[in-house]
């Protein structure tokens, strides 16, 4: 079965996202837990992780559903000393919120060498980082999202994400989101039905399905491996239709949640219908 939904507002409080989604249809939905351009926030109230669980429990939202996405503060492959314990302290406290949330997965950027570093050496420190978090959290996944590869940033690849999983010590713990407009703006030629298949025979091949919980469904503004990550809205992109069309029609990307993070929200509920018209 296929989980469509959208990064909705978690405004007024966490257990608003459920209402939210509920709103457009949604049967899966991404949120911030906590505010993403911020590095501290107020702990979460027992009245809200309640509210939250019980919104959740009765709109059907199941934790396998739900992707939460972390602060674009933090940089876990971060070359300074100082900077890497604070995005790793705050990290430490997303991974927290969601297992407070009784969420099994955490989705975020892998980070940046800032050209201070090789790609090698920020790779491994992501990984470390991870593994830290791992062993003082339980029951959530961490979820690498591939990214455009905009300046210095880490993930771009497919090899680059596999680098940082071979280095995480508890597999079951580990995984990765797909987002449609990083890949093609990273050169993932996603245009055509049988350029999306190469893509993720290629993504099979070199990370696995197995490590796929969740994707950014998003349009793109900017062309083929421009580095640059612009979203746009289903059908008004260089994309097309037709990777939705095969995302939507291949049982490897059923049971996880398939996010939208298009920019304009009043579109939503319309384009969870386009997608779910894809199929067959």
């Amino acid at each position: 079965m296929k989980y469509i939904g959208a990064h909705v507002s978690a405004q007024g409080g966490v257990e608003n996202a459920p209402l939210n989604a509920h709103a457009i249809g949604a049967n899966a939905f991404a949120l911030f837990t906590k505010n993403q351009r911020q590095w501290v926030a107020k702990p979460l109230t027992p009245e809200s992780i309640a509210a939250f669980r019980e919104h959740c429990e009765r709109l059907g939202f199941q934790p396998f559903q739900i992707l939460p996405h972390d602060s674009y503060l933090i940089n876990l492959g971060h070359p300074g000393k100082e900077e890497l314990q604070k995005s790793r302290e705050a990290f430490l406290d997303e991974m927290r919120r969601c297992e407070l949330l009784g969420l099994d997965r955490l989705n975020f950027h892998p980070g940046s060498h800032l050209n201070q570093i090789s790609v090698a050496a920020s790779l491994a420190l992501v990984a470390e980082s991870i593994n830290g978090a791992l062993d003082q959290t339980k029951g959530v996944i961490a979820v690498i999202e591939n990214t455009a590869g905009q300046g210095s940033n880490l993930g771009h690849t497919f090899e680059q994400i596999r680098e940082i999983i071979d280095q995480v010590e508890d597999k079951s713990r580990v995984g990765v989101c797909i987002d449609t407009c990083h890949s093609y703006s990273a050169g993932y030629d996603l245009k055509t039905f049988e350029g999306a298949a190469a893509v993720f025979a290629e993504f099979d091949r070199i990370i696995g399905f197995e490590f796929l919980k969740g994707m950014h469904l998003n349009e793109t503004k900017k062309e083929l491996g421009s580095k640059v990550d612009r979203h746009d809205v289903l059908e008004n992109g260089l994309l097309g239709m037709e990777v939705f069309r095969f995302i939507m029609n291949d049982p490897r990307f059923d049971g996880i949640p398939l996010i939208l993070e298009t920019p304009d929200e009043t579109r939503w509920a319309g384009e969870i219908r386009l997608l779910r018209s894809l199929v067959g």
